[in-house]
């Protein structure tokens, strides 16, 4: 069973300032925005974008690296886009996430930027939720334990947006910083900020309420994405594969799954939209169980179960509890 840790309050309030001061001052007052007037924020991938979105509303124009339908792990950025990151009002992405992402932001020398891992705590997940590694706890505060490769076991789990309290956090320091770079709008970034906090504090009692009663807590799905989620909730996750939806599982792992599978009563194998079903298929097949969407919402498309963040969610939530048997 995964193990909850709390944010103390001194450490988060930590964490929405870093979000303020992670915009490197520009010259005189604030970033000047576009010829229409709008802050120009370039998001790297749909969950940054959607925030960008939620708390800019009509003063920001949010664009994003990763167009929909891309598997965002698998992104390449062309030396176009790293320019436009240079003339972007504020970049705003998730390091560790997309390597092609941190490479560009590096190298396009743009001056406000946003990084959402230092807006909440990093956690440590393994593939599978009866051996997570909590390892380094000491020393992972916000802003800490940078170098890790993604999609190595042993390094820090780039998915917050799952877990809608820590998403809630990202999205004050987003908040804090579209403040202070654009402060002719602060009242409005900030109440905008405020809406949608609510929002996720109403999705995580949802949550919360739903999950908190079911046949069997575990669940198979086809990437390691859902490890805040779960550990949230009182879950375990099976990863079919690691933090990579692309990566192929070992016989040896997928002879794992089948003992978990009967063991812990799973009933379905989840697979996402935006890679290869084939193996979850496989799983389900073998071992006689049903299979679902369980989207790790890197992207919308028109074969997403919603149009946002908060209905594919919702959807989500929905088949979680078809295939845990929540009563």
């Amino acid at each position: 069973m995964n193990v909850r840790r709390h944010i103390p309050a001194a450490a988060l309030a930590a964490a929405v300032s870093l979000g303020a001061t992670a915009l490197t001052a520009c010259s005189g007052a604030g970033a000047s925005g576009g010829e229409d007037g709008k802050l120009d924020v370039m998001a790297s991938f749909y969950p940054m974008q959607f925030l960008a979105e939620q708390i800019g509303k009509d003063h920001v124009k949010a664009g994003t690296l990763t167009k929909p339908g891309v598997e965002p792990h698998d992104l390449e950025i062309t030396p176009k886009q790293t320019a436009q990151l240079g003339e972007a009002d504020v970049v705003l992405y998730l390091k560790s996430l997309q390597p092609a992402v941190d490479k560009a932001v590096a190298q396009s020398g743009v001056k406000n930027v946003v990084d959402a891992a230092t807006l909440t705590r990093l956690e440590v997940h393994g593939t599978s939720g009866h051996d997570h590694a909590h390892e380094g706890e000491e020393g992972h505060a916000a802003g800490e334990g940078e170098g890790h490769e993604h999609g190595s076991e042993a390094g820090e789990d780039p998915h917050i947006w799952l877990d809608p309290v820590k998403y809630a956090e990202v999205a004050k320091g987003v908040g804090a910083a579209l403040e202070k770079a654009d402060p002719d709008h602060a009242a409005d970034y900030k109440k905008n900020t405020d809406d949608l906090v609510g929002k996720l504090t109403a999705l995580d009692t949802e949550f919360k309420d739903s999950l908190k009663d079911t046949a069997t807590k575990t669940f198979i799905t086809t990437h390691s994405a859902f490890g805040y989620l779960a550990e949230r909730y009182g879950l375990d996750q099976e990863g079919i594969s690691g933090f990579d939806p692309e990566s192929e599982p070992s016989p040896a792992r997928m002879k794992d799954l089948q003992a978990v599978a009967k063991a812990e009563n799973v009933t379905t194998v989840f697979f996402e939209t935006l890679a290869s079903d084939k193996t979850a298929k496989t799983l389900a097949t073998d071992t006689g169980l049903k299979t679902d969407v369980l989207d790790p919402l890197e992207g919308i498309t028109d074969k997403s179960q919603g149009a946002d963040y908060f209905e594919v969610m919702r959807s989500n939530l929905k088949n979680l509890q078809k295939a845990l048997g929540a009563k």
